[in-house]
């Protein structure tokens, strides 16, 4: 088991004074960069839209850095410890190019305000450069004193361990780069006996204006001390942030989204959402349970003695299919139904002739989305030899592999599909999941994919199939021919496909996730990607105590973190005790708790996630290779990528669209901004925005 947490050290940043302090902050989102007296007297500057990056190592500037890397903003990375670097100087950071004079970066990314020093020419230089351009800087990690805005933290203040705490966006955070935020935020607090964040908050002084916030005991002033804000002194403006942080950690990705939109004056290449879509596998066919007594699952390969899938399968019923459905209506979210039609089928044969389940699911077909799971849910790569734990491929008399045939793989794909179609369901060609993710490639016994996969694939239109993220977190192609279908990795949640009961449930994860001291299997004392529970959950609390919680929290990290990529669960959650809620009302809660209407979950099906993470790889191939130029020259925006490739852009409200003929509003709002993926119109080379002057 690992929550993904990285604990903070309480080291003060280079060259920041006794300083525990992480970087995540934002200041007023503005939509025209106001230059300075200096710039106002040459021509209007060119702004090329990228960001420099000055990295000292800590977790602070990482953090900003991956935030930038998963939206698509361009930028580039100085590392100070590299004796190689370039030094910052006039020339490093602005030119000239046809007669107008260039700002190379539209803004600044420092570990702390006196990264290179306070009395260095590049200190200097860089200060030179903000000013003339109107460049914005953030301060990733410092401490709350004079030199950024902020009195001594003993000077009404307070420094301390944060774990827990609720800080609040204030009136001018919500009017400017977190106007996404509902206003609270709190500290995540996941092992009571570690610090996990430790910050300093200080009155503000002239020029400081607070974003985040925390009551102070004792304070003048209101009793509220800034985390973060803006300071805007001597020409430039800095968003100062004063706690420390690490890019997994909830409040930084909550506040992440606002700290590019003020370092980029919400001008930018690059776009994020927040994604949540649940796939509910196995729909119509019944799951086998695990058998707490022997520590395995009736129907696998190593339950030792098991001579099928046991006598107790787990399968929805009637009233399970009534919760869904009224659960969906209630919470605002739709499931996405991978189903087994050939398993409705025989589950009905062997019941009589009758199968209420599949009645009422397909009488309720349209208030879900259906995927298609292939007609009786066949393992799907190569012929298992299952005399042997774990199973191996079979091989004929010569050793070569023996693989499912491609009239197999396309039959129960296209059964399915048609089964589906009789029963009035609505279902995409394009999609698939097959059982376990089978036809991949699975390690360590099928290294390679089924060879007749991508063939069926297309003999049947899919285009989108689903992977295992576990295994497989990056899309690819599956064949070499124009069209081929691509991957569309999934995270499995970890409530388990083979459990029907909260104790089930608790039992299971006990085995998997406590040492053979314990009485658990000993799995995560050798797997190197795990860590064992420091003693085995209660069965009777231990779900909804533990798990419930710590699969929430994940799963909620995937939507905060810009990520697109499905959920998935088995029908048998949705079963008996209905393990799966619990789950999703926490992450829908927590969610809403924290963000305004402004930036509602975007729920996607997978065809259009495929799509997301088709064009993401494209656009990061075009920047690594230094094909994309963006500029903006006062209000006008230009983006030139090569030809079909499309940009993702933000840009503020107002913002429009140069059409061949006139303009039109520009992308879709979200968060407070308007986005897209966007490419030149008819006739045009290139993008041209045009922004609001207001």
């Amino acid at each position: 088991m690992d929550s993904g947490r990285i604990r903070t050290p309480r080291t003060a940043p280079r060259g920041a004074r006794t300083a525990r302090v992480a970087a995540l902050a934002a200041a007023a989102l503005l939509a025209t960069v106001v230059p300075s007296a200096q710039a106002v007297a040459a021509p209007a500057p060119r702004i090329d839209l990228t960001v420099l990056v000055v990295d000292d190592g800590g977790s602070a500037v990482e953090a900003i850095t991956a935030e930038l890397k998963g939206s698509g903003v361009p930028y580039r990375r100085i590392d100070l410890d590299d004796p190689n670097r370039p030094v910052l100087d006039a020339a490093f950071l602005s030119d000239t190019v046809d007669g107008r004079p260039r700002a190379k970066y539209q803004g600044v990314v420092l570990p702390h305000e006196t990264a290179f020093g306070p009395d260095s020419a590049e200190h200097t230089a860089l200060r030179t450069y903000e000013r003339t351009f109107g460049i914005p800087q953030v301060d990733a990690y410092t401490w709350s004193h004079p030199g950024v805005g902020l009195d001594y933290t003993n000077e009404g203040g307070w420094s301390g361990v944060l774990d827990g705490a609720t800080a609040g966006v204030t009136a001018a955070g919500r009017a400017g780069p977190f106007r996404y935020l509902s206003g609270a935020l709190t500290f995540e607090d996941n092992d009571p006996s570690i610090a996990e964040s430790y910050g300093y908050a200080g009155r503000p002084r002239a020029g400081y204006t607070s974003y985040l916030d925390v009551p102070v005991d004792g304070a003048a002033g209101g009793g509220r001390a800034s985390l973060v804000g803006e300071y805007t002194a001597d020409g430039r403006r800095e968003l100062v942030v004063t706690f420390a942080y690490n890019q997994y950690q909830r409040q930084f990705r909550a506040l992440a989204r606002g700290i590019v939109e003020w370092l980029t004056q919400g001008v930018h290449l690059g776009q994020s959402r927040n994604y949540l879509s649940v796939h509910v596998d196995d729909v119509f066919a019944p799951d086998a349970r695990w058998d707490t007594a022997r520590n395995c699952t009736p129907g696998d390969f190593d339950c030792v003695g098991d001579e099928g899938e046991g006598a107790d399968p787990i399968r929805m019923t009637v009233a399970d299919a009534q919760y869904a459905a009224a659960w969906q209506k209630a919470s605002g979210f739709t499931l996405d139904m991978v189903y087994n039609g050939g398993q409705g089928e025989q589950w009905k044969t062997e019941h009589g002739g009758s199968d209420p389940l599949t009645d009422r699911l397909v009488a309720d077909r349209a208030q879900y989305r259906w995927i298609n799971h292939t007609y009786t849910h066949p393992f799907l790569g190569c012929v298992q030899d299952n005399t042997v734990v774990p199973w191996r491929c079979a091989t004929d008399a010569s050793g070569n592999t023996l693989w499912v045939g491609r009239s197999e793989l396309s039959g129960q794909i296209r059964n399915n599909h048609n089964w589906a179609v009789g029963k009035g369901i609505s279902v995409d060609r394009s999609e698939l999941v097959t059982g376990e993710h089978s036809g991949l490639r699975t390690f360590p016994q099928q290294p390679a994919d089924n060879p007749h996969l991508a063939g069926a694939l297309a003999d049947n239109g899919v285009k989108w199939l689903a992977s295992d993220n576990s295994r497989e977190p990056q899309q690819r192609s599956l064949g070499t021919a124009t069209g081929a279908a691509k991957t569309v990795p999934r995270h499995p949640m970890n409530v388990y496909y083979n459990v029907g009961t909260a104790a089930e449930m608790t039992d299971e994860y006990n085995w998997v996730y406590t040492s053979r001291a314990d009485g658990g299997s000993g799995i995560c004392e050798s797997d190197p990607a795990s860590t064992c529970l420091p003693a085995p959950l209660p069965v009777a609390t231990g779900y909804a105590g533990h798990i419930v919680p710590q699969e929430a929290r994940t799963a909620l990290s995937h939507v905060l973190g810009n990520d697109p990529r499905p959920h998935y669960v088995h029908q048998s959650n949705l079963a008996e005790e209905r393990l799966l809620y619990p789950v999703l009302d926490r992450v829908l809660a927590d969610y809403r708790g924290l963000f305004a209407p402004s930036a509602p979950l975007v729920n996607p099906r997978q065809k259009d996630v495929g799509t997301e993470l088709n064009r993401r790889a494209a656009w990061d191939q075009a920047l690594a290779a230094g094909r994309v130029t963006a500029y903006r020259i006062g209000s006008t925006v230009t983006v030139k990528a090569p030809a079909g490739l499309a940009a993702p852009v933000t840009a503020p409200e107002g913002t429009r669209k140069q059409l061949l003929l006139g303009t039109a509003a520009f992308g879709s709002p979200y968060a407070g901004t308007r986005s897209a993926w966007t490419t030149p119109e008819v006739l045009q080379t290139s993008v041209t925005l045009t922004l609001p002057t207001a």
